[in-house]
C-alpha cells in the first residue's frame, strides 16, 4: 500500500545559509578559510574542553602558520545577554576580522552574538525578542565562522544566536538576523570523538527532535521535509551508536551531519512544543536544552497526536508522524495507528537507553508546571501542528518530573 502524502509545491522561501564544509579532516581548512577575512581573529569557545584536546593546538598553530593573530575568548555555560554585552565592550577596540566559533551551541551562539555586535556596539538587550525594545538590526556583522564540537543544537546553520538569564524571573530568548548567520560553517565529524556519553546523548536527541519537529512545523514545505528525513535516517542509524562508541567514524558522519540538517530546517520553518517548553526550562532552571528536550519529546509527540486525532483527525502532520515511526522502526506496511505507536515506543527506549534524567533532577516541581506552561508559548510554540490547551501543555511535563 502507498502511504506517500500528496505533495502540492506551494510557496515557499529559503533563508540565507553560510557556505558548508562537512567531512572528517575538513577542521585543516580552518586556517586558510579564516585568513580570506583578514590577519585577526577571534576565537570563541566552550570553558575548556577545546583547550585540552588535540584539536586545539592544531588550531592555533594553523592560524599562525596564516599569519593570523588571535584572541581568545571562553564561554562558560550558556551565554546571557550580560556576558556578550561585557565581551563585545572589551573588544570592541580590538582589531577582529574574523571571530571564529568553535564549539557546542552555546559557545557558537555567543560567538554569532558578539560577531554581530563589535562593529555597531550597541548592547543586545537592543535586539533580543520578547524583551526589551526589540529594535531592528542593522549591522554590519563582523565575519563569523562556525565550527561544532557536538552534534546537537545546529547553530552553524540558523540565524538566531539564544541567550538566557536564569532564575525566577529568568528567561531564553534570540537575537535573530539573516546578517548574523556564519559565513562559513565547518563540520568535522571527527571533533565528536571527545565528547563524552552524556553529552553524545542530550545532543544527539535535541538534533532529532529539531528535525521531527521542523517535519509535522505548520509552516513545513517540501524542501525542508526531504532534507528533515534524512537527518531523521542518520540520527536513527547513528544516535545510540555514537552514544555506545565515540570512536565509530560512521556514527560520527551521521549524528553531525543530521545535528547540521536540523539546524538548517528549523532556520526555515520553525519546531514545536518540545522546544516551546525547553525555554522555560532553561531560563527557570538549571536544566541543560539538549536533556529538556530530549526528555520531553516522547511526551510530547503522544501529546500531539492525541490532539490531532481528537480535533484535526485529517491533519497531514498525523501521516507524517506515521510516516517517521516506520522510518524510525524499518516497518514500512504498519498503518496509522501502529506506526504512531511504534514512534512513541522508538523515542521512549531511546530515552531510557540514552539515561536521559527526569525534570525532578533539576528541581522542577508540579507546583512549578502553571508557570512553565504561562512561558511556554513563544516562536517555537507558534509552529506546532496543533495549538495544544494548557492541560495539554501541563500533561507534558507531569510526565517527566
Amino acid at each position: 500500500m502507498d502511504r506517500e502524502l500528496s505533495v502540492r509545491m506551494t510557496e515557499f522561501s529559503l533563508s540565507r545559509l553560510p557556505r558548508i564544509e562537512f567531512g572528517a579532516g575538513v577542521l585543516a581548512k580552518l586556517p586558510a578559510i579564516a585568513r580570506g577575512y583578514g590577519a585577526h581573529a577571534l576565537l570563541v569557545t566552550g570553558a575548556g574542553s577545546l583547550k585540552s584536546s588535540p584539536f586545539w593546538p592544531a588550531v592555533t598553530a594553523g592560524l599562525e602558520t596564516q599569519g593570523i593573530s588571535w584572541l581568545h575568548l571562553a564561554i562558560p555555560g550558556e551565554p546571557s545577554p550580560q556576558m556578550v554585552d561585557e565581551a563585545v565592550r572589551a573588544l570592541r577596540t580590538e582589531p577582529v576580522d574574523v571571530v571564529i566559533g568553535i564549539g557546542g551551541g552555546s559557545a557558537l551562539d555567543a560567538a554569532k552574538a558578539i560577531a554581530g555586535l563589535l562593529k555597531p556596539g550597541n548592547s543586545v538587550m537592543d535586539h533580543l525578542e520578547g524583551v526589551g525594545p526589540e529594535l531592528p538590526y542593522a549591522g554590519p556583522a563582523t565575519p563569523f565562522i562556525a565550527v561544532p564540537t557536538t552534534a546537537g543544537t545546529g547553530s552553524e546553520a540558523t540565524k538566531n544566536a539564544v541567550l538566557s538569564v536564569q532564575g525566577m524571573d529568568g528567561f531564553k530568548k534570540s537575537f535573530r538576523d539573516e546578517k548574523l548567520v556564519a559565513e562559513v560553517a565547518l563540520v568535522d565529524p571527527d571533533l565528536l570523538a571527545t565528547c563524552p556519553p552524556a553529552v553524545i546523548a542530550a545532543n544527539g536527541m535535541d538534533a532529532f527532535t529539531q528535525l521531527l519537529e521542523s517535519y509535522v512545523s505548520s509552516r513545513a514545505a517540501p524542501l525542508t521535509d526531504s532534507i528533515a528525513w534524512g537527518g531523521m535516517k542518520a540520527a536513527r542509524d547513528g544516535l545510540l551508536a555514537l552514544y555506545a562508541d565515540a570512536g565509530d567514524a560512521v556514527a560520527r558522519e551521521r549524528m553531525a551531519y543530521a545535528a547540521l540538517v536540523s539546524g538548517i530546517t528549523l532556520a526555515q520553518v520553525g519546531l514545536g512544543s518540545v522546544h516551546g517548553l525547553a525555554a522555560p526550562l532553561g531560563a527557570f532552571f538549571p536544566v541543560p536544552h539538549g536533556v529538556a528536550c530530549g526528555t520531553l519529546v516522547a511526551m510530547a509527540t503522544r501529546i500531539n497526536i492525541e490532539a490531532l486525532r481528537t480535533r484535526e483527525p485529517a491533519h497531514p502532520a498525523l501521516e507524517k508522524y506515521a510516516q517517521v515511526g516506520r522510518l524510525l522502526n524499518r516497518q514500512g506496511q504498519l498503518d496509522q495507528a501502529a506506526a504512531h505507536a511504534a514512534l512513541i515506543d522508538t523515542l521512549e527506549a531511546w530515552t531510557r537507553a540514552l539515561g536521559l534524567p527526569t525534570l525532578a533532577h533539576y528541581g522542577v516541581t508540579p507546583a512549578d508546571i502553571p508557570r512553565i506552561v504561562a512561558n511556554s508559548r513563544g516562536s517555537s510554540m507558534k509552529t506546532n501542528p496543533v495549538l495544544l490547551e494548557d492541560s495539554e501543555i501541563a500533561a507534558i511535563l507531569a510526565a517527566r518530573i
